[in-house]
């Protein structure tokens, strides 16, 4: 057979294994762009990384445990250790230069605008929840397991596809699908009181560390980050010489800051860095601040006019956004964020602080040396809106005589554009230390064209009475009438059915509630009467039962879930079609399956890794959940949290001790169908 045969064979059994993926509108596993070679880079790394860590545990063990008493075996573990050490922190830095790899995520259009930063999506092993699944169906719900490998095999499919998503629309609402199926999914198959046995892997987008969990919270707040990565992406991909790319810019932002809110808000004690809570405060302040960046961009897009009150609106809007990634600079610069994130992104951050601060400072320049007053100009709108640039004015100037005043005018002109060159020059100063940031033309070319055009306007003003210009140019006032916000996620908007709806309605068929296995019920109506009452619905519930009917004779009890009439399953239909059914039967036997409620014990936390400061001094974090320690019934310990807590109640005292509401015995059923929307809702109860 020919090399061409062998190949075509190949790819026709190839094609089976991607057609189930492709059918899911968002991804796209075969693309080779640049930014799917840069996620399989970053995913070998997070392999290569993973493998130091192990042999740095090892290491540290046998260091800690063996090599205590012999110094011979004691300088050799420390010398592999520290080979192990260096080996890692080579790896941390290639997969730090992938992370702040923004070219492949600008728009690919020739553009004269500084880079925006994307975040890398978190990568995660395969998870096969087959087995698992299959027995929890068979044990808990008594159901043939072999009649559910379908839908076993569309959760893992639609997983499967949001490792690779298409960083479009359609990638976030593929996304979003899977996190609100994972609602479905945590409901039905993951009781409070014990463990799946589904072991969750995801690496920390910035250092590689993984992070194994058997917790579906885990899996759920990945997700949510992933999410708001991906808006990210997409802002970043957006053509900002247009009006609408600059609008999608924004509202992508605006999206990935609200997501990373929402999980900053909702999930706590991530064993993660990536998602722990003082990391995600500064990734919304960072998308917020290129989300302000893309406004001024949209705002002078048609071009500024060298007009008074333009420029005084152009000052200090410049001004907002030097101002804000000043915030985001000092905050990268914070214990324990500034050991993780990458060096670039925070010397990005003060180049654009001090970029845009010298542009405040060359607008305001412009303002004093081109406008002089004149006679038909309006004297008091003037002197209010230039007034409202400064806090303070130096010492014997006022608004209005610098106004009236050509040679105190072109002083403070002066004095402002040499403030504007020293920012220039310390943006250019820092971007030349930063190799990453350094071999990024465009950025190069920006910086330089503004610091030129300020040198430029400085040689132009007259030389004489230098000594008189030696006042300090006052700061600038940033003000913004486009403030930009967080944009909570709407995951209402995207539609999702949940995969396991033969199981029946999730108020009734729930992990949380245990039932016994269907019995048969064979009886005869008496006099045409059945012997019992049925209420509810999606299932009915008998009630009134007659211990002396048929029915209770045969084992009907009180309070019985009616799952089949027939044969038929009816765990989905309401009072009137299971009576229509009943009745349709006539004189013959009717044959029905219930199911009866069981106590079920209150359930319990179980004790897992949580996010410490201290964790940066470590890089072996191979975090599994534990089972819960026993507590001396005689003392009086408050209870612990799940390292992800997800709920509502304790929203009001703080977004950072949210906690899930255990189980209670003998609560009554909700009678209305659940979704996954319900645990966003803080008025309904969670689950």
């Amino acid at each position: 057979m020919s090399s061409s045969v062998k190949s075509s064979s190949l790819v026709l059994c190839l094609l089976p294994m991607f057609s189930q993926q492709l059918e899911y509108i968002g991804c796209n596993p075969l693309a080779e762009t640049g930014r799917s070679k840069l996620q399989n880079q970053r995913a070998v790394l997070n392999q290569q990384i993973l493998k130091a860590v192990r042999l740095r545990a090892g290491a540290e063990n046998l260091l800690r445990y063996v090599a205590t008493n012999n110094n011979k075996v004691r300088e050799q573990v420390l010398l592999e250790l520290s080979f192990v050490n260096s080996d890692l922190q080579i790896l941390k830095e290639e997969l730090e230069g992938l992370n702040i790899s923004v070219e492949v995520y600008q728009n690919t259009e020739e553009t004269f605008s500084i880079p925006l930063v994307p975040l890398g999506l978190k990568e995660t092993k395969e998870v096969d929840f087959t087995v698992p699944l299959k027995d929890f169906i068979l044990e808990h719900y008594s159901e043939d397991s072999s009649e559910y490998e379908d839908e076993i095999a569309d959760l893992m499919d639609l997983r499967q596809a949001c490792r690779t998503p298409s960083r479009d629309e359609a990638g976030t609402e593929m996304l979003i699908s899977y996190f609100l199926q994972l609602g479905y999914v945590e409901n039905r198959f993951f009781p409070p009181t014990r463990h799946m046995g589904i072991l969750f892997t995801w690496y920390d987008s910035f250092t590689g560390v993984p992070v194994c969990q058997q917790n579906l919270l885990l899996e759920k707040a990945s997700i949510l980050f992933n999410i708001g990565a991906l808006y990210t992406q997409i802002g970043t991909r957006c053509n900002r010489q247009t009006k609408t790319g600059l609008e999608n810019a924004v509202d992508a932002f605006q999206r990935a800051a609200g997501v990373l809110s929402y999980l900053k808000e909702t999930f706590t004690h991530t064993p993660s860095y990536d998602m722990s809570p003082a990391m995600l405060n500064v990734l919304v302040k960072m998308m917020l601040a290129q989300a302000q960046e893309c406004v001024f961009e949209q705002i002078s897009l048609p071009g500024i006019r060298n007009e008074f009150f333009t420029l005084v609106k152009m000052t200090q809007e410049v001004a907002k956004v030097g101002e804000v990634y000043m915030l985001v600079n000092t905050a990268m610069n914070q214990e324990p964020v500034k050991e993780n994130i990458p060096y670039s992104w925070s010397k990005l951050a003060q180049i654009k602080s001090d970029h845009y601060k010298a542009l405040a400072h060359y607008f305001i320049a412009t303002i004093l040396c081109d406008h002089e007053l004149q006679s038909s100009d309006d004297e008091d709108q003037q002197e209010k809106a230039l007034s409202q640039l400064y806090d303070y004015m130096p010492e014997g100037l006022m608004v209005l005589t610098i106004l009236k005043d050509k040679v105190q005018r072109k002083q403070l002109g002066k004095a402002h554009l040499r403030k504007a060159i020293v920012y220039h020059e310390e943006a250019l100063r820092v971007c030349g230390l930063c190799k990453k940031l350094r071999n990024i033309d465009v950025l190069q070319e920006v910086l330089t064209a503004a610091h030129k055009r300020s040198l430029l306007k400085y040689a132009q003003q007259d030389k004489e009475d230098d000594f008189l210009s030696l006042i300090q140019a006052p700061d600038i006032l940033p003000k913004t009438e486009h403030k930009v916000e967080t944009v909570a996620p709407q995951f209402s908007k995207v539609k999702v059915k949940d995969f396991f709806h033969r199981l029946g309605p999730l108020s009734v068929f729930s992990a949380k509630q245990r039932w016994t296995a269907p019995r048969t019920i064979r009886f005869r109506c008496e006099a045409g009467e059945l012997g019992f009452s049925l209420k509810g619905g999606s299932p009915v519930q008998t009630y009134c039962l007659d211990p002396v009917c048929s029915a209770a004779l045969m084992g009907l009890k009180e309070g019985d879930y009616i799952v089949s009439v027939g044969g038929v399953d009816c765990k989905w239909l309401g009072l009137n079609e299971v009576l229509e059914k009943i009745k349709s039967m006539g004189e013959q036997p009717i044959e029905i399956e219930v199911i009866s409620c069981q106590d079920t014990t209150a359930s319990m936390h179980s004790k897992s890794a949580t996010y410490s400061v201290g964790m940066q001094k470590t890089y072996s974090l191979i975090c599994l959940a534990m089972e819960e320690d026993k507590i001396d019934q005689t003392k009086k310990a408050p209870p612990k949290l799940p390292f992800l807590s997800w709920g509502t109640k304790n929203r009001q005292k703080a977004a950072s001790t949210l906690c899930l509401p255990s189980a209670v015995d003998g609560s009554s059923q909700i009678k209305k169908k659940l979704s996954p929307f319900t645990l966003l809702n803080t008025e309904s109860s969670l689950y």
